[in-house]
């Protein structure tokens, strides 16, 4: 248990059997009343936003969650096993908590893997990841000038938005967050 002067970013709430992250928090002082906390959760499963405010002092249920760095090994069906870098256990992960994580994993890269009593919640990537394009058209010659972008599939079956310069081979840097192109990778 937690007041509201305790609260956090990154902190996990345990509110009605769900578990949410408080992702910003304001107090607030108005010039009459009590002074109250205006909090933006995020449902760690479902990903949901909402804005929810307490009362000043108000207790908390608190959630304890592990976060561990663990490396990506293989894709088992639908699950992604991940091996604990401390204990070597092999644990697999469904493709639902991976999400969107699932499209710049290769193997033996480390995520950070947050667990709640044992189940997996979320997986964390570094900001970005390099990773080689597949496949994309070639670009034309005098579209270059234009600044203008094209699809390609990456290595791992992401498709991201590339500038036209960019070749089938490339290694290039993509944000994890949006699947934003950040760049060529220094090879």
């Amino acid at each position: 248990m937690a007041t509201t002067n305790d609260l956090k970013n990154g902190l996990v709430l345990n509110l009605d059997g769900q578990l949410w992250s408080v992702t910003s928090f304001q107090h607030v002082k108005p010039g009459k009343g009590g002074a109250f906390v205006r909090t933006t959760l995020k449902n760690v499963v479902t990903g949901k936003v909402v804005d929810k405010t307490f009362n000043a002092g108000t207790k908390v249920d608190t959630a304890t969650v592990d976060r561990r760095d663990m490396t990506y090994l293989y894709r088992d069906g639908d699950d992604f096993v991940f091996m604990d870098t401390d204990t070597y256990d092999q644990i697999p992960i469904s493709s639902e908590v991976v999400g969107e994580a699932a499209g710049y994993l290769l193997e033996n890269q480390t995520a950070t893997v947050a667990m709640h009593e044992g189940t997996p919640l979320y997986i964390e990537l570094p900001a970005s990841v390099e990773l080689v394009v597949s496949h994309t058209e070639p670009g034309l010659q005098g579209d270059r000038s234009t600044g203008g972008t094209k699809p390609a599939t990456l290595e791992t079956g992401a498709e991201v938005q590339v500038p036209l310069f960019i070749n089938t081979g490339d290694k290039i840097k993509v944000d994890t967050r949006d699947g934003r192109y950040l760049g060529r990778a220094s090879s």
